[in-house]
């Protein structure tokens, strides 16, 4: 067998395996801690301190970007059969 035929395999068949690892973490678990305010849902102020509710997230979670993706191509699809 050929070695770059067997390497290529190998590189593809990882790669196809990472993804639909990540499209199953997508599909049961679609929210994440936000790293900025490390799931609080609160940051604090540069100059006082002060907590104030984060800007990036809802409750402290935030959709993963695969999921995102997922639902854009869901809607996209959804339009386009009415």
């Amino acid at each position: 067998m050929d070695p770059l035929l067997t390497l290529a395999s190998v590189i593809i068949t990882a790669a196809m395996l990472v993804t639909l690892g990540y499209a199953g973490l997508c599909w049961i678990s679609p929210f994440k801690r936000c790293q900025r305010c490390a799931g609080t849902g609160h940051t604090t102020t540069r100059v006082l301190r002060r907590p104030r509710a984060c800007r990036r997230c809802d409750r402290g979670m935030r959709l993963r970007t695969g999921r995102r993706v997922f639902n854009f191509f869901h809607r996209l699809r959804a339009e386009a059969t009415r």
